[in-house]
């Protein structure tokens, strides 16, 4: 019974209306964004009540556990990519093979990151200028965080795993579950209830701790009991081995070219301080406007791959291209509406974030400007979410080194210095578009090869009628 519900969802992706299906795919998936969002933000939200320099501490701790939440969003895509063509060509003992590989492996590699930060968070946070009178605030948050990063990988992976079986429901329930969890116990740890002691900015980290402990214990069993995704044992050294190295293959470049943001936005960020305090505001302000109008683009980056990767197992490319040019071009409408709601709403907007009427017009500024680029950044990451599905890993990294350190900064600091503030944000939109047309090359180029295989492939199949 389990299998044939199995077998209809990988159907759905392979023979069903395709902008029907990654609709069915794509709105659970948008709650799941919003509620993995959520649980850096109320964290922030809680601590930030306990005072500055507690802020200050989990603000310090963000570039090292965005590196380990990365390595986790890398696995997950070679796992996806991975399964979900395994599942389009009908293999489906090796893809449960395949699948226990990837928890085993996420879980080890998160481990053994988990143990070296453990042990080394005062040095690492001195390097990032951490001061002594913080040191104790971020020992007491990432020892615990440390700990929880484990259990983080179990469902980021275990997800990823269902939605390349055409299931994107269920992750998202175990998403706003687990969210919803951290959401309560928060206030109870980091302020203490009853018997409950109040533990500051140990409480959030302890709060983390048990929301994914329950996360990763409920996907185990949904992939284990329930759908039967996964074999009932652990693997060998041998397939280990194996799944490992066809998973790191996709996973290291994914989590690699996710690493590249942070250090782009390191050096925009450094560029804006030369403009003032009031500039670096209203940059962040922009920064955590743009992270909400792009909840689509990145449900559909994650929605698209499993879709992409079953018809490449299949050797379906007119689905792929199909489905590409379908979520394109909703994408551009899409991101074009948010650009207007956003021109029309930026005084509000500014008035709402800025105390200081410098910091308001800077804010207004970026957005009149900034998101009319939103629609060809979509371009940019679905198109390297499609290439990372098509197990073309190291050419979404490159275009992820091209988009970061050959337009978006360069183009972005050229604008600045000849235009300032205004320039660089225009820079920015000039960036994005340059860059969607480099990538959309680059994907008909991969499609090109990918007709070609498979035609190969067919002609192997059926030598006599070939001739």
């Amino acid at each position: 019974m389990i299998k044939n519900q199995s077998s209809s969802k990988a159907s759905n992706l392979l023979e069903g209306n395709i902008a029907s299906t990654l609709k069915r795919m794509t709105i659970p998936m948008i709650l799941g964004m919003i509620m993995m969002m959520s649980f850096g933000l109320i964290d922030t939200f809680f601590v930030s009540l306990l005072g500055t320099e507690q802020l200050a501490a989990i603000s310090f701790t963000f570039p090292v556990t965005f590196t380990v939440i990365s390595l986790t969003i890398g696995l997950g895509i070679g796992t996806s990519a991975i399964i979900g063509r395994l599942q389009g060509s009908k293999e489906i003992e090796k893809s449960k093979l395949y699948a226990t590989g990837s928890l085993m492996l996420s879980a080890m590699l998160v481990g053994v990151l988990a143990t070296i930060g453990f042990f080394s968070i005062t040095p690492v946070f001195s390097l990032l200028n951490a001061s002594d009178r913080l040191m104790p605030y971020i020992s007491d948050y990432m020892g615990l965080w440390y700990v929880s990063s484990v259990f983080l990988a179990l469902p980021m992976v275990g997800n990823s795993v269902l939605r390349a079986c055409g299931d994107t429901k269920t992750p998202s329930i175990v998403m706003a579950s687990v969210g919803g969890l951290n959401a309560l116990l928060d206030p109870l740890f980091i302020f203490g209830f009853g018997p409950i002691p109040a533990m500051g900015i140990q409480g959030a980290a302890l709060a983390t701790f048990i929301a994914w402990l329950v996360g990763a214990c409920w996907i185990i069993y949904i992939l284990a009991v329930r759908r039967k995704l996964m074999l009932p044992r652990l693997l060998t050294l041998n397939e280990l081995r194996s799944s490992s190295r066809d998973i790191l293959k996709i996973g290291l470049p994914a989590a690699g070219a996710n690493m590249l943001t942070p250090i782009a936005g390191g050096v925009m960020t450094a560029i804006v301080a030369s403009y003032g305090a009031e500039a670096v505001a209203a940059w962040g302000v922009g920064n955590r406007m743009e992270s909400i109008a792009s909840i689509v683009v990145l449900a559909l980056s994650m929605t698209l791959p499993p879709f992409i990767s079953q018809n490449v197992g299949a050797l379906q490319i007119k689905r792929v291209k199909r489905a590409y040019s379908i979520t394109l071009k909703f994408v551009l409408i899409w991101q074009f509406i948010v650009f207007l709601a956003m021109w029309g709403l930026s005084g509000w907007i500014a008035q709402a974030f800025a105390h200081e009427a410098e910091v308001g017009s800077l804010i207004q500024l970026f957005l009149m400007i900034v998101p009319l680029g939103y629609g060809m950044q979509g371009v940019i990451v679905l198109t390297n979410s499609s290439l990372n599905a098509m197990h073309r890993p190291m050419t979404a990294l490159v275009l992820s080194v091209i988009r970061l350190f050959v337009f978006f900064v360069p183009i972005s600091v050229l604008g600045s210095y000849l235009y300032g503030l205004q320039g660089l944000f225009v820079g920015n939109v000039i960036a994005n578009v340059a860059m969607a047309g480099v990538s959309l090359f680059v994907f008909k180029r991969a499609v090109a090869q990918a007709v070609t295989k498979e035609h190969a492939n067919l002609v192997d199949a059926n030598p006599v009628s070939s001739k």
